[in-house]
């Protein structure tokens, strides 16, 4: 602590606190009146909840004979535009926030109080003082941030998010600083994820195996069956199958709500975006197309004669790959891996969740909610916007001005 904090905080100041309904103009009048005082501001916070507005600024104390003028004159000023005024005398600036800063984001379909009270109990228990509390967004989804001080992340995700599928709510915790809004790499698993099909499957029912093969699949993301062979297995059942049905599988894949939201805002942000997939790149790529991703990569049908023959060609895009390759797009991207995103619903994608600095399981596997950092557990992918403190009102904004 240099000299000159040690010293002000022997300084006297006063919490003046102005709260009523919201009209323009409160702001600059409070501080016209207190500028006739030549007092110094130290710190202003302001908020409005329905109209109601709660403005408080600390300010130093004028000297002793003019305190209570001031008082005087603020209550007045107060009361003559029908608000209410506290003032609260004390020393210095607000008490030091502890060590550990964490930023958590609360998502429900409702956020009902009693989760609320249960995720701010859980706060106090692991040692935490939650400092402020902002909304993100109020649809599709209710989401607010609590900015939480004196506990170290880790300890404080484990807290939170054990239990928050038992209260309705996902919860994401995140350590907080600068780098939340740097540039980042976001990378997506796409069956169940980025679109809301299993592309295999829509293959399969132009082979008449459609049944089969969905079991299969369904055991491979439970983690039960080893991927490569479950794949191998799979794609062997495509045998004959014309090239031609690549066509009509790409215009049956359906993006998942939110999709194109969250990649368009993304990309505004300068984020970087990417896929990886263990289907295959005659989706993948006319999906990076269509979408303006940055990196794609999957598995590839082998063709031969304008038949598919059953076999793939080339390296093997796995639970190991896809984390390889969310290393590899990092480094091409020149994002730090502490940097990145990964999102997935399968035990495919649990290597990938967990090498990323934030792992989002999207409506995933038990397996796969209970290893990530954070679960989302809506159908709306845009969400995730949230968990990197992204707004409503930005995403809108942002869309507003492209359409002017």
């Amino acid at each position: 602590m240099s000299a000159e904090q040690t010293s002000f905080s022997d300084v006297p100041t006063l919490l003046v606190k102005i709260f009523g309904k919201d009209r323009p103009g409160i702001t600059a009048g409070l501080f016209d009146t207190l500028a006739a005082y030549s007092v110094d501001v130290v710190d202003i916070e302001q908020v409005v909840t329905r109209g109601r507005m709660v403005l408080c600024a600390l300010v130093t104390a004028p000297p002793r004979a003019l305190e209570g003028d001031l008082r005087a004159t603020v209550h007045n000023w107060a009361e003559s535009i029908k608000m209410q005024a506290e003032i609260i005398s004390g020393l210095g600036d607000n008490r030091p926030r502890g060590l550990g800063r964490s930023l958590v984001t609360v998502l429900g379909h409702p956020l009902t109080a009693e989760a609320t009270a249960a995720i701010a109990a859980k706060i106090a228990k692991a040692g935490g003082n939650i400092d402020r509390i902002f909304r993100l967004a109020k649809y599709p989804v209710t989401a607010v941030e609590f900015a939480v001080s004196g506990v170290e992340t880790e300890p404080l995700r484990t807290a939170l998010v054990t239990d928050a599928g038992k209260l309705g709510v996902d919860v994401a915790v995140v350590a907080a600083g600068l780098h939340r809004r740097a540039q980042r790499l976001v990378v997506m698993d796409v069956d169940s994820t980025l679109i809301q099909d299993e592309v295999i499957e829509l293959f399969a029912a132009h082979a008449g195996c459609e049944d089969e093969v969905a079991e299969v699949t369904a055991a491979a993301m439970r983690g039960e069956l080893d991927f490569e062979q479950s794949l191998h297995a799979r794609v062997a059942l495509l045998e004959g199958l014309d090239a031609s049905v690549v066509d009509k599988v790409r215009s049956e894949v359906r993006l998942t709500p939110g999709a194109r939201t969250l990649i368009r805002t993304l990309k505004r942000l300068g984020f970087q975006v990417g896929v990886v997939s263990g289907g295959f790149t005659q989706v993948t790529d006319d999906l990076q197309d269509r979408l303006g991703l940055d990196f794609a990569q999957a598995n590839t049908l082998e063709i031969v004669d304008g038949k598919l023959t059953g076999r793939v060609t080339g390296e093997i895009v796995d639970r190991a790959g896809k984390a390889r390759l969310l290393r590899r797009f990092a480094a091409e991207a020149g994002v730090p891996l502490s940097q990145t995103v990964a999102i997935g619903d399968g035990a495919n994608d649990l290597d990938m969740l967990n090498a990323a600095g934030l792992g989002v399981a999207f409506n995933a596997k038990p397996v796969v909610r209970e290893a990530a950092h954070t679960a989302v557990n809506v159908p709306f992918l845009d969400t995730v916007l949230y968990l990197l403190g992204v707004t409503r009102e930005e995403v809108e904004a942002a869309d507003a001005h492209e359409e002017d």
